[in-house]
């Protein structure tokens, strides 16, 4: 059996929390799960060049809020908020399209990511990036990998890329390390990231893992009740 866990869920509560917060029954749990799957899957594939480092889902009895956090805001809302207004448009579409009940409320808060180069997806997706324009993959990740240790705050980064890589035909894996990443201590500040870089010869996988210090009780933002 695998002793390897996600550095996100191996942190819940203690120094992160949920991506979707609610309660609900037993019979509209099912319902909130898929609606949460659907739509998280909908935005991430719809929102892909926009820079969105996470969506976030927060429900009460009445309305239904979409926290959406990315580094170029402006892109997102667009032209005297017509790219927000256009998004929940599309939202709702999408939710009447695979018969999703739509809230009597539809919330969308847009919010800036203060710190794009010590954020694992924004990291994982300008890699991803940067294979897709055809750079040479080594110059891609080492350059990234400078880039996020020269960032406030961040103490170790980890990059490792897997599959045909240079168009090889036999599939590996590259990967490139600076500073620690201790993964088994709870209270290090470990973010991460998987995406994928779509080439005409097949997709490459990315994961990133940014450690960014450790994170006491006097710091800790997610309060236990």
């Amino acid at each position: 059996m695998s002793k390897k866990v996600h550095p996100y869920a191996h942190r819940l509560v203690i120094i992160r929390d949920w991506k979707s917060r609610w309660f609900a029954a037993d019979k509209k749990y099912k319902d909130f799960l898929r609606t949460d799957v659907l739509v998280r899957e909908f935005l991430t594939k719809r929102m892909r060049g926009f820079y969105v480092s996470s969506i976030e889902i927060e429900r009460n009895r009445k309305s239904t809020r979409f926290i959406i956090r990315t580094s170029r805001p402006g892109m997102v809302i667009g032209r005297q908020g017509e790219g927000s207004v256009k998004l929940k448009n599309d939202i709702i579409k999408f939710m009447q399209k695979n018969k999703i009940a739509i809230p009597e409320e539809l919330k969308i808060d847009i919010l800036e990511v203060v710190s794009p180069d010590a954020d694992a997806a924004l990291v994982a997706y300008s890699v991803a990036e940067g294979m897709e324009k055809r750079l040479p993959y080594r110059r891609v990740i080492k350059q990234t990998i400078e880039k996020v240790m020269s960032a406030r705050g961040v103490e170790g980064a980890r990059i490792l890329l897997g599959g045909r890589l240079g168009g090889a035909e036999i599939a590996r894996s590259e990967e490139l390390k600076r500073g620690s990443i201790p993964l088994q201590t709870f209270r290090a500040d470990i973010d991460f990231a998987r995406e994928k870089a779509h080439l005409p010869y097949g997709d490459i996988g990315i994961k990133v893992w940014i450690y960014r210090g450790e994170i006491f009780n006097k710091d800790n933002k997610v309060e236990v009740k």
